[in-house]
Order: structure tokens, then C-alpha cells, then sequence
């Protein structure tokens, strides 16, 4: 059975279903639809920790699907941007992982890890998938990847 590994960038899956859709990514379907093509063996979801109650849900609900949440603090800058960005985090898991595993799968949009999914290809041989909003992921991303899987109406709440 073929062994998978899942990394989720939960921020900008949150912030690109809720900006092309006005919904919500359903992690419960995608974990349904994962788990026929073999055996999710490491599922991480990258998240910045706020002290409210629907993230406290929301984390829990991730938790009992399968996920491994890891949480990072939500820094307020003095200038009113903010700061909580996993890429670093994502990557080196990735890396870590890839030569135990026959497939990597990465939730996100975000065309910074274009060159992480083509030094796995190029290290591992192995199958790179990533599901994204296709008009909100970078077409670097899309073309780094073994295969892009489209977020649309199937995996939405």
C-alpha cells in the first residue's frame, strides 16, 4: 500500500476557499478521498494559535480526523501587520519525510514551495501533489508538482 505524508498550510487554504468561494475547506472529505489512494502514514496541518473558541474547535475537529496540529503564536506587529508564516516549518518536514514515503501532499497555493516540491522530485523520486484554488495558486506550485488536484465544489463545507 502506498505510503502518504500530508502537509497542510492551513492559513492559506482558510484565506483562498474563503476568498473564491465564501467557504470552507472540508478536511473530513479530503481525508476520505486521500485515504483510498493508500495509508496517510503523517498528516500535519500548520496553524497559527489564537485564544478563541472556533479555533479551539476548529483544532480539535482536525485532531480527530487525523491530524497532527502544530501551532505557531499569531505575532501582532506595533504597525498593525501580522507575522505567523509556516514555510520554513513545511519545508523542513517535508524534507524529513521524503524518503520514507511514496507520495507528498501539499495543501497550499502559495508558490514559495515550488522549489522545495522540485529538489523532493529531483532527491526522491517521488510523487509531489498539491491541491490549491486553481486562480489563487501559483503556477510555479502547479507546474512543480507531480500532480495539482483543483479545490472545488467536492472538498468545500
Amino acid at each position: 500500500m502506498k505510503k502518504i505524508a500530508v502537509f497542510v498550510d492551513v492559513q492559506n487554504i482558510y484565506y483562498t476557499t474563503r476568498d473564491a468561494y465564501k467557504r470552507q475547506f472540508n478536511y473530513r472529505k479530503f481525508w476520505e478521498q486521500l485515504s483510498y489512494q493508500g495509508d496517510i502514514v503523517v498528516a500535519n496541518a500548520y496553524a497559527i494559535q489564537r485564544s478563541d473558541d472556533q479555533q479551539h474547535k476548529f483544532q480539535k475537529a482536525l485532531k480527530h480526523i487525523g491530524f497532527n496540529v502544530k501551532l505557531k503564536p499569531y505575532i501582532q506587529r506595533s504597525d498593525g501587520s501580522a507575522k505567523g508564516d509556516w514555510d520554513v516549518g513545511i519545508t523542513i518536514d517535508i524534507m524529513k519525510i521524503a524518503s520514507e514515503v511514496d507520495t507528498v501532499v501539499l495543501l497550499s497555493g502559495d508558490g514559495d514551495f515550488d522549489m522545495l516540491l522540485n529538489e523532493v522530485n529531483a532527491t526522491h523520486n517521488i510523487e509531489t501533489q498539491v491541491y490549491g484554488v486553481p486562480q489563487l495558486t501559483a503556477n510555479s506550485l502547479v507546474n512543480a508538482a507531480t500532480s495539482f488536484y483543483e479545490i472545488n465544489e467536492s472538498l468545500l463545507q
